[in-house]
């Protein structure tokens, strides 16, 4: 695959047998490693170890910062202590999504910023294009950094995660909440910022590190987890992980033609912390009325939906929308998807029916998430 961007673990992928790479958005990234549906099932029942140093990385600082992110988010910067972060979206000026992203408050004035892979450049000159005129101040009210390239950043994920990281770290990670970090951390020996998020509907951490610091600690987390399971995880389990639990993927669930609201993101939208890129249209959508949302749906015919798969209101009905993501899921055995859908076909156990290889097949539409932490299988 020449051409292709590789990660600082590329190198470490050929000691799993039976990895498979393939070109994910100008990345060599491992679909799996010993198979999508064994992986899915070690990250619900033990621990995976996910390599995502593609995503992006950006130091935002400065007197200004906050301010700054406040103009550029939908979410509420200000509530943010050192130590926390959040979730959040940049929109366009008409309510579309640049790119859902996650905000560390490292201290007063700096804050880090994480990017979806395939969005690094397009966000990057997003922001600086938003960036306040400095002026003539001799110190820049805010300055955009891009650290991606030197930062590795690899995902433990699953009920064991908290356990296995114990035996690598300094750090009382385990006893960190859901959207906390710490960033002066040591892991596997060398410095490390944690964070405990997650994109897979478990438990888990993030560990941010020094491209060159990457490979070590793989090795050691590998070698930590081995009695309790612990393996590595591809793409595509990421995938089905992530919709299991319905957690958006860009690209998908969201973009330049979706906003947050009709994403069921609205509880991230915080229309009255003052105005922000994109809140005007989001206020009125909101005020009319959502002319679509994102809704679960499960095949009552056999077949699978597909991402883009168009949604119908009868067997000879009309277009009412279109899947943005579907699998068997793993987990559950049943065939389901999500589907942006016009509101008015949104209930759960609404009959829709789905285009599938040329024919319309029954469907319902069904709460999600599809699966939930703790709850009964």
């Amino acid at each position: 695959m020449d051409g292709l961007k590789r990660t600082p673990l590329f190198p470490c992928y050929g000691e799993t047998e039976g990895a498979r790479c393939i070109d994910f958005g100008g990345w060599e990234l491992p679909v799996q490693f010993s198979g999508i549906q064994a992986e899915h099932e070690a990250v619900r029942r033990r621990a995976g170890l996910f390599d995502v140093s593609h995503m992006g990385e950006f130091l935002v600082t400065g007197p200004q910062a906050e301010q700054f992110l406040q103009r550029v988010t939908v979410n509420d910067v200000s509530r943010l202590l050192p130590g926390q972060a959040q979730y959040t979206l940049m929109c366009y000026p008409e309510g579309g999504v640049v790119d859902d992203l996650l905000i560390y408050r490292l201290g007063q004035e700096r804050f880090m910023l994480v990017v979806n892979a395939s969005n690094i450049g397009k966000d990057f000159q997003w922001l600086e294009s938003h960036l306040p005129d400095a002026g003539d101040a001799a110190v820049p009210a805010v300055e955009l950094t891009d650290c991606s390239d030197a930062t590795a950043l690899l995902a433990l994920q699953g009920p064991a995660a908290a356990r296995i990281l114990a035996r690598v770290t300094d750090a009382p990670a385990g006893e960190l909440a859901a959207f906390h970090f710490v960033e002066e951390a040591h892991v596997c020996g060398v410095q490390a910022l944690i964070s405990r998020t997650g994109y897979t509907g478990e438990d888990g951490f993030e560990l941010y590190l020094r491209a060159e610091d990457a490979a070590a600690v793989w090795r050691g987390l590998l070698a930590a987890g081995k009695d309790d399971g612990l393996v590595p995880v591809g793409l595509g389990a990421r995938d089905t992980l992530r919709f299991e639990a319905r957690l958006p993927l860009y690209g998908q669930e969201l973009s330049r033609e979706i906003t947050p609201l009709e994403a069921g993101l609205g509880i991230f939208v915080k229309l009255d912390k003052g105005d922000f890129i994109g809140r005007e249209a989001l206020l009125k959508q909101k005020e009319a009325g959502l002319p679509r949302k994102l809704t679960g749906i499960e095949m009552l015919d056999r077949g699978i939906p597909r991402s883009h798969y168009p949604v119908y209101a009868g067997p000879d009905g009309e277009q009412i929308g279109e899947v943005t993501t579907g699998t068997q899921s793993p987990t559950l055995k049943r065939n389901v998807g999500l589907a942006l859908l016009k509101r008015e076909y949104s209930a759960p156990d609404t009959e829709v029916w789905v285009e599938i290889r040329g024919k319309r097949l029954k469907a319902q539409v069904v709460k999600t998430p599809f699966y939930k932490r703790g709850a009964a299988e």
